[in-house]
């Protein structure tokens, strides 16, 4: 059933997270095991319950730039590539797929700030998407805890870009006008966009998926970005079809290109 909602492949060595991570949907059932709510599940079908538990099985890992050495990259080199490709539209589109609580939307959303001033008066807009719509509630607010802060956020991000409440800190309005959260399945029918991006953050999800579905979702993901556009992926991961991407490796780091059909 959950492979069914999201394609998420749940390898049996992580049955112990059903446990773990039903019992608040468990609890607002009124049940008090993970085998009542599989009987539920069996007696008849209700969609918004099937989508709860899938929800509640999504992997929400993150942190704020994650694995930086994609964001340095990102600064010393592609951005200001793409930055000056695009000068004359003015307007820079970039997508965080699968971007839990929204922390690497954010990211990139300061680094453009606090790197790159020229790109005041620009049309910039970052779309993030996630499955699960519990983390896409939490990206809207901006509000993250100490501990969350505490993750690979330079100090003076926090001073700049953040705004503390007690042991919470929020998101400044500079930083969430440059960014958008809806709630998305990235192996639905079609993707929630029509409009091609820049750049395309696609991080630590695939890991979850078959090799199949990857195949498909790169596919879709390759319609959305132009001759010059760029698609970081997880440090473990890469296309499976090289037909379709061009591998570029620099500074320790892989970025992808999609070719040109001949």
């Amino acid at each position: 059933m959950v492979y069914e909602q999201s394609q998420n492949v749940l390898d049996p060595s992580r049955d112990y997270l059903f446990e773990t991570r039903l019992v608040r949907l468990l609890r607002g059932l009124g049940l008090l095991h993970t085998e009542e709510l599989v009987q539920l599940l069996q007696l008849r079908r209700d969609p918004a319950l099937e989508r709860a538990v899938a929800e509640a099985m999504t992997i929400n890992e993150t942190s704020f730039f994650r694995d930086g050495r994609p964001f340095d990259l990102l600064r010393d080199e592609l951005l200001p590539k793409l930055i000056e490709s695009r000068r004359a539209t003015r307007s820079l589109r970039i997508w965080s797929a699968a971007c839990s609580t929204g922390q690497e939307a954010y990211s990139i959303a300061m680094l453009l700030r606090e790197s790159f001033p020229q790109l005041a008066g620009w049309n910039v807009r970052i779309e993030g998407t996630d499955f699960s719509a519990e983390v896409v509630h939490r990206c809207q607010l901006g509000n993250y805890h100490r501990i969350e802060m505490n993750r690979g956020l330079p100090a003076r991000n926090i001073v700049r870009f953040f705004e503390r409440s007690g042991e919470d800190w929020t998101v400044t309005p500079e930083i969430r006008s440059l960014c958008n959260f809806r709630q998305a399945n990235l192996c639905g029918s079609q993707l929630p966009f029509h409009d091609p991006f820049d750049l395309i953050f696609l991080r630590n999800v695939m890991l979850y998926f078959s090799q199949e579905t990857r195949k498909r979702l790169l596919a879709r993901v390759y319609r959305l970005l132009p001759a010059d556009g760029l698609l970081i992926l997880g440090a473990s991961e890469h296309p499976s079809d090289p037909a379709l991407w061009t591998t570029v490796l620099t500074q320790g780091t892989c970025y992808y290109r999609p070719k040109v059909p001949s």
